[in-house]
Formats: C-alpha cells, structure tokens, sequence
C-alpha cells in the first residue's frame, strides 16, 4: 500500500483513507471485520464524523488498541463555538481515545457555510481551543459540492488549515470551472504545504429517482473492478493528493483497496479512455454551479 505524506503534517500514511461513513449504519459485528480487514491490507489512516450515524461508536473498540499506529481524523458539523465544542468532545468519547490527529470543519463546501465557521464565537475558535489543550493535533476543513475548490481556497486565506478535503473524480475535473478552481487551490496547498485529501473518486452520479440502491452511498457507486482502478489511477495520478476516502459502502471496500495496492499497473492513459467512454457518468452534486 503506498503512503504519502499529509502536508506539513509529514508522518506518511496509506493513500487509502478508511472513509469510516461505511459504518454507519452496520452491526458491530460487519464493523469489526472492516476495520480488520483494513489493518490487514496496511490501511493506517481512518477518517470519520460525529455526522456519520454510528460510525465513531462503532470505532471506538479498535481506536484505543491500535491508536499509536493510525492516523486518526473525526469532524465537526456544528457551526458554533460551544456546539463545536461538545461534539469534539462526544466524539473522543465514542472513539475512546485522548487525542485526535486531525479535527476538520465539516461540509464547508459555500462562503456562506465558511463565514459561519470563521467568524466570532464560530466552529473555528473550538478547534483553536481543542488545539491548545492538547485534544486535537491539527485542524482541517471539508467540502461538498462544485464550490468546494473556491471555498477552501479562501479558507486558506482565513487561516492555515493543515488539510482540506474536497471531491474529485474524472467527471468533476473535466468541468473547466471546477477544474482552474481545483488547480488554483492544489497551486495554494503546495505553497502552504497543505494537504489534499479527497472524496467521491468513485461515484458514478447521483442515484436515478426510481433505481433500486444496492448500496449504502446516497450517490451511485461504480463497483466495476477495470472501472475503479481507473478511478484511483486517475485521483492518485495528482502528487498533490496525499490520499482518497473509500466510498460509504463495507461491501465495496475490498475492490478500493485492491485498487490501490494496483496502483500505477494501469497508465494514466488508459485510465482516461477508460472512464471519458462511460455513459451516464455525472457529478453527483447535480447540476455544475457557476463558481463566478
């Protein structure tokens, strides 16, 4: 499994992030084998939410025995100082553990979800403070959504954020709006030495209204082995990227993680023609938003 570093966070770490919304919904039972199999196949670095249903319960019997080991980043939805506060708080809690690597503001993918976080008695002056007392190592940001490029790349004028999380995929990049805006932000990370951490490099698009889901992810998955090396061939093929979140689905885990022990077996080539010949395939956002 390759590792690279997380910014100027250094420590490098599977390129593969456990994306822990997997466990939101699943037994402790189906937990356990997951978070098994991923320490197994050399999966160090996990990634989850207070938001993300069950999943930091579900953790919490394995982050305390293996806490030395992993890189280990939860977030925090909440807008307010205080509320951001005792959610950092719970989620330690249900992890069982003292300290996290990473605490990131959740879901600031508009300025106006920025302005929220950023401004007097906001989510940002929790995790300054969680800072200090020693709970949270280092402070990052996430985004959903077409803005999410521009946004963060304003929040890195705000404040220097150790990462940032955002989408990317083959579909999003070849929208030229998202794609300068992508660009200008992976310029500014590489200045600040900022990593970028992604989502979504598998989704397909969003779920068609009447199409039977077959899997946990509120956005259609490609679950095509040829079709996810492409895809994590393409999302790996940035220098910049130091590692993708798995989709929210134990069951397609296993392919995403054999994937990327394969990485850099397909060219950048093929795995372009590969995914610019896939019918159907979308934002999963919906409709591009004009950035302008």
């Amino acid at each position: 499994m390759e590792q690279r570093r997380i910014g100027r966070l250094g420590n490098p770490r599977s390129v593969v992030m456990f994306g822990a919304a997997s466990l939101g919904k699943v037994t402790q039972e189906e937990a356990d084998a997951s978070i098994s199999y991923a320490l197994q196949q050399g999966v160090n670095h996990f990634d989850t939410a207070a938001s993300y249903g069950d999943a930091e319960l579900r953790m919490g019997p394995w982050m305390s025995k293996v806490r030395n080991d992993i890189f280990l980043a939860t977030k925090t939805g909440e807008r307010t100082k205080e509320k951001a506060k005792a959610q950092i708080h719970r989620s330690l809690e249900l992890l069982k553990v003292d300290n996290i690597d990473l605490l990131q503001l959740h879901s600031v993918g508009t300025l106006d979800e920025l302005d929220k976080c950023t401004e007097k008695g906001g989510a940002l002056e929790a995790a300054l403070e969680a800072k200090e007392e020693g709970i949270v190592k280092a402070i990052g940001i996430t985004g959903h959504g077409h803005l999410a490029p521009a946004t963060h790349l304003e929040a890195l004028r705000r404040y220097s954020f150790d990462t940032v999380l955002l989408p990317l995929n083959y579909y999003l990049y070849s929208l030229p709006d998202y794609r300068e805006a992508f660009d200008k932000l992976i310029e500014e990370t590489g200045k600040q030495d900022v990593a970028v951490r992604v989502i979504k490099a598998i989704a397909k698009g969003p779920w068609a209204q009447e199409q039977e889901r077959g899997y946990a992810t509120w956005y259609e998955p490609f679950d095509n082995q040829q079709i996810i090396d492409a895809c994590v061939q393409f999302v790996l093929s940035f220098p910049g990227v130091a590692g993708f979140a798995t989709a929210g689905d134990v069951h397609l885990f296993p392919k995403i993680v054999d994937a990327a022990q394969r990485y850099g077996s397909m060219s950048d080539e093929e795995a372009r023609r590969i995914l610019s010949g896939i019918s159907g395939y979308s934002s999963p956002f919906g409709a591009p938003t004009s950035i302008a």
